[in-house]
């Protein structure tokens, strides 16, 4: 290995750590610019939020989360010319059973007013993807409109997921908890969760392994979802990921990617 080799290692590495120091920032920032009494009177607020378990199990959907995202860490620029509208519209078209959006902007290049904009003209449950880590965020998931908030185990505490999926069911939302390991797992399980993730793709350096969901289906415990995510190209994969017990499909990049995410997923979804 050589030194640039060496150096890209350390970098990706310390992704996840740089992404916590500033979302630590931003939150600050945002309870400054927004208190938690403003969020409070948000029409979205009060809306009761679609069930994420009933439309994940829902036969006539796909049981796909289909994810708008302009941009990652790993992979820089995805797809910045098309529209939240015109995209998730895509998604519902083609079966989704629920949206994910990126709100994290120095990242992902991910705003809040995309899920605002996801939300107001879907129908279907939307997932805030982002990086959870004070109530704040979660009383501002249900003010920008969310159905469902993701708990990424890596960045968390137990008492701290116990802690905000208490806050998010009670707000009305779905939790979806992310793992990527047995120790992760066997950690952060609550009653209070909806559903348990597992990321096929390492957080510390961004390489994908579907295997990763495999080895971790029987650990899931029956009464949560079983949910897959990341590194799902192949449709055979997610009828093979189905017969393992999952009952949901997180993908973003392999639509993204293409000019037309709507279209893309709606041909993936015909073949599997």
């Amino acid at each position: 290995m050589n030194e640039n080799e060496i150096k890209s290692g350390k970098q990706q590495a310390n992704i996840l750590d740089k992404i916590v120091a500033k979302k630590k920032q931003e939150i600050e920032a945002d309870r400054r610019r927004a208190p938690i009494v403003r969020l409070e009177e948000s029409d979205n607020f009060f809306r009761e939020c679609y069930s994420f378990r009933e439309f994940i199990l829902d036969p006539a959907r796909t049981g796909i989360i289909a994810e708008f995202k302009r941009q990652s860490p790993s992979k820089g620029i995805i797809n910045n010319t098309v529209s939240v509208r015109e995209v998730t519209n895509g998604y519902v078209a083609a079966g989704a059973s629920a949206l994910s959006v990126l709100t994290d902007r120095s990242f992902f290049g991910g705003r809040k007013r995309d899920l605002i904009e996801a939300r107001k003209r879907n129908q279907i449950p939307v997932l805030r993807k982002e990086f959870m880590l004070d109530e704040y965020q979660v009383v501002e998931a249900k003010a920008l409109g969310a159905d469902v908030i993701l708990l990424i185990a890596a960045i968390l505490q137990p008492a701290e997921i116990q802690k905000l999926a208490r806050l998010a069911k009670g707000l009305g939302m779905s939790v979806l908890l992310e793992v990527h390991n047995r120790e992760e797992l066997d950690r952060s399980l609550f009653p209070e969760l909806d559903a348990v993730g597992v990321n096929n793709r390492n957080l510390g350096n961004f390489t994908v392994s579907v295997q990763h969901s495999y080895d971790l289906a029987e650990h899931i415990p029956s009464e949560f979802l079983k949910i897959s995510e990341s590194g799902l190209s192949d449709p055979k994969t997610i009828t093979e990921l189905r017969t393992a017990g999952f009952d949901g499909f997180l993908i973003g990049e392999n639509f993204m990617k293409q000019n037309d995410p709507g279209k893309a997923m709606t041909e993936f979804v015909n073949r599997i």
